[in-house]
């Protein structure tokens, strides 16, 4: 695990001045610009329009007397999607917009809850029932 974050911590920024270079030579620079500020204002106003949806519904469901685990990834992905949105750089806009985004927010869902049932089942995560 950590070697991959290694891994990412090195490819990740090149990988965003790639994308900066590209956008920036066929757009010029200060479209480049308006468009790393504009998505990055465009996806804070989505996170938090879907993250008070999110809430909402994981409320309602509390209130009703379920458990929201469904909802619960669905927040972590708007919230993480989020993060990586506040981030500038294309590459990141388009995973976080991905992960705010409801509909495909499903497939991220999915790998999260594939991870998190791995973690279980090797021990490394552990859950109390009452």
């Amino acid at each position: 695990m950590r070697k991959w974050i290694a891994v990412l911590i090195v490819l990740f920024p090149i990988v965003e001045f790639w994308g900066y270079v590209e956008v920036g030579g066929r757009l010029g620079v200060g479209k480049t610009i308006f468009l790393t500020v504009a998505t990055s204002i465009i996806g804070g106003l989505m996170m938090q329009f879907e993250g008070s949806k999110v809430m909402a519904e994981a409320k309602s469901q509390m209130n009703g007397g379920q458990i929201p685990g469904r909802t619960m990834l669905d927040g972590m992905c708007v919230f993480f999607g989020g993060i990586l949105l506040l981030i500038p750089g294309f590459v990141t806009d388009i995973i976080g917009f991905t992960m705010v985004f409801p509909l495909t927010r499903l497939i991220y869902r999915k790998l999260l809850l594939k991870w998190i049932e791995k973690k279980m089942k090797d021990g490394s995560i552990t859950f109390y029932r009452r």
